[in-house]
């Protein structure tokens, strides 16, 4: 049997198509109801519905924001949400040309057998709820797998778990019309180098690719969410072109030219080094068959969250704040990033060790 070539096929291509296009991303605006609670721990602000419902209307409502993206990973909750005057968020981001998406995991379980390594859960009743975010208008779905690099981690069985419920996952999405956001995060969180963080994801990468093609997953029809090669959050710092080679070499190795994009998590970077690593790919000279790009939500947010603090009086200044990270960002895709934006607040660390959504 080969890749799925049901009635989405050709829908499927399209919108991984669109949702890479060169000078857009994604904003992951898809944070649980607790880690949402976390962020706004930080700035003082109560995590009711309204508070939500507030920041995600300032994040899809900047003006000059949404020509910078393709997509935006939603919340359950957010996906049915309207802005204060009625309209459905949904309609917002279609009316901006703008794809939505919706993160369709249920967090992380302790994988029996393992040294506290982690397997994802979701993949019940998975077909359905997929069906549901589709006719309410979602077109695209993320899940996140997370690997830890330790002294005998990532275990093969822990690569293994992870690349199958990845697969099974995205066979399930093209099944129901979603492009499914393939995200294998192998956390930063070590005192490991470049070196090794290169090794780990090679292999990670390649087992994944192993089983989405077992399970007859249309790579045309999805899109790759990794983490981008560095050293540990305890090891020495590189340049940015450094951390650009490492990990286009490692794409190279593992990821096929039939995948449309490559959209990175920012991983705890802070926002404006996830700008810069990202320019740095796209100013490398050397073979790339997919678009690269990002799929940030920390490295998007966090300045624009400090600036707005959930009064109403400052939903103009965070706006543009954010406007200014989407279309650094933008840049970024094309290797035309000057570097500076948002100044010392982007530069600030936004690493949380064994980060959970």
């Amino acid at each position: 049997m080969t890749a799925y070539r049901g009635k989405y096929a050709d829908e499927l291509i399209t919108n991984a198509a669109y949702i890479a296009t060169p000078g857009k991303g994604i904003l992951a605006a898809d944070e649980s109801t607790g880690t949402i609670g976390k962020r706004f721990a930080s700035i003082n602000v109560e995590n009711v519905e309204s508070n939500r419902r507030a920041l995600r209307e300032l994040l899809f409502t900047t003006p000059g924001a949404l020509p910078y993206l393709s997509g935006v990973i939603l919340f359950e909750e957010t996906l049915y949400q309207k802005t204060a005057d009625g309209k459905p968020f949904v309609d917002v981001m279609k009316e901006g040309g703008v794809l939505p998406g919706i993160k369709v995991d249920k967090g992380t379980v302790e994988l029996a057998g393992t040294n506290g390594e982690t397997t994802t859960q979701g993949l019940d009743g998975l077909g359905q709820r997929c069906a549901q975010y589709y006719a309410a208008g979602a077109r695209f779905a993320k899940w996140r797998a997370v690997l830890k690099i330790g002294p005998t981690e990532p275990s093969p069985l822990a690569i293994l778990e992870n690349a199958n419920g990845l697969a099974r996952y995205a066979i399930i999405c093209q099944e129901n019309g979603l492009v499914p956001i393939v995200e294998p995060e192998i956390l930063v969180d070590g005192t490991h180098d470049i070196d090794r963080c290169a090794e780990v994801s090679e292999r990670v990468l390649a087992a994944c690719y192993k089983a989405l093609n077992d399970h007859h997953v249309l790579l045309e029809g999805t899109l790759l969410k990794p983490n981008m090669v560095t050293p540990g959050s305890e090891s020495k710092k590189v340049a940015p072109e450094v951390i650009a080679e490492y990990t286009v070499r490692t794409l190279q190795r593992t990821v096929p030219p039939a995948v449309p994009g490559v959209m990175f998590l920012s991983g705890g970077q802070s926002e404006e080094e996830a700008t810069l690593n990202l320019n740095a790919m796209n100013k490398l000279q050397t073979k790339k068959p997919w678009t690269l790009s990002f799929s940030y939500g920390r490295a998007l947010q966090q300045s624009t969250l400090k600036a707005w603090s959930g009064k109403e009086e400052n939903v103009p200044k965070a706006q543009e704040v954010f406007l200014a990270r989407a279309k650094a960002n933008s840049e970024a895709t094309l290797g035309k990033y000057q570097g500076g934006a948002g100044g010392a607040d982007a530069s600030e660390s936004l690493h949380v060790k064994d980060y959970k959504y």
